[in-house]
């Protein structure tokens, strides 16, 4: 599994192989189970139709390290369109961001400036933008300008970050993020990242990602837990119960195409569920995060492919 992991997160990385699956019918069959298409319009679709189901959803324009301030002004333009829409279909949804598509990497102050516009947005929307972590070279950039954000008028409460329970300084940030007042979505984490900041073991991470969520349960903030892994999920329903916390107090949220039957089941229990919804053609480095993060979608893959 480990090796599997590895290989995928390398894949993710290599760009004439990206080139070829992004631009091919190959890749085009591929990606249709986790991909709600390349258009907004497509994503908005799939939205409507999830939250015909009960569910949620978050929303998310792929792409990161955009090459210029006119690429992430671009991008950033996708996501007021997707604020409009969702306020004007009146959808259960939000939108989820990587600093490095909004120019992170060319300049922290213009990925923070198309963050505050946005937050501005969603808070003018009833709306709700959320700020994906990538991988710990850039934990602490992200933590700041989130938590900057959150600090201007009128905008506590409209932006929320992402923690990944396998690095080891998470439970850190989780007390600074709280004490903010900052929503938090929880989830395992996706990137390969070296055992001198990272648990590198499964058993490690999971053992954080429970002891992570009771905080955040625990606390008076709506946070989000995002996994699929089921014995997980179970141990903080029974923490959740045993602690009298209300099932409306957090949400679960999971990916688009993966365990559809866990989804609907947590609903039909009374919890909030939500589903991330990505969209758009640079899908090829989330596709194989997606493999590494759980190597079993690789079998469920070839066996659909090939059935097709």
């Amino acid at each position: 599994m480990q090796f599997l992991r590895s290989t995928f997160i390398a894949l993710s990385h290599n760009r004439p192989l990206r080139r070829f699956f992004e631009q091919s019918r190959v890749g085009t069959r591929l990606n249709a189970r986790f991909i709600a298409g390349m258009q907004p319009e497509d994503a908005l679709r799939v939205a409507e139709a999830v939250n015909r189901q009960g569910i949620a959803v978050t929303l998310d324009s792929l792409g990161e390290s955009v090459t210029s301030p006119t690429e992430a002004h671009r991008a950033a333009d996708i996501y007021h369109h997707l604020l409009d829409s969702i306020a004007e279909r009146s959808l259960d949804a939000n939108i989820s961001v990587k600093l490095t598509q909004m120019g992170l990497k060319l300049s922290p102050d213009l990925a923070e400036s198309i963050v505050e516009n946005l937050a501005q947005h969603a808070r003018s929307t009833r709306s709700f933008v959320r700020i994906d972590m990538e991988d710990s070279r850039l934990t602490q950039v992200t933590l700041d300008v989130v938590r900057r954000v959150h600090a201007h008028a009128g905008l506590r409460g409209a932006v929320g970050i992402v923690i990944q329970a396998y690095l080891y300084r998470s439970q850190a940030d989780v007390e600074q993020l709280l004490a903010d007042g900052i929503r938090i979505r929880l989830c395992k984490g996706a990137y390969s990242e070296p055992p001198e900041v990272a648990f590198p073991r499964k058993t490690e991470v999971d053992a954080h990602f429970l002891r992570l969520a009771k905080m955040l349960v625990d606390s008076p903030i709506y946070h989000a837990l995002a996994t699929h892994d089921e014995t997980l999920i179970d141990k903080v329903k029974a923490y959740a119960k045993e602690a009298a916390i209300d099932p409306s107090h957090f949400e679960f949220q999971m990916l688009y195409g993966v365990r559809r039957d866990l989804q609907r089941r947590l609903v039909s229990e009374g919890y909030r569920v939500r589903v991330y919804v990505p969209f758009g053609s640079e899908w090829y480095p989330y596709f194989m995060r997606r493999l590494a993060e759980r190597p079993a979608n690789v079998i469920f893959l070839a066996r659909n492919f090939f059935r097709s």
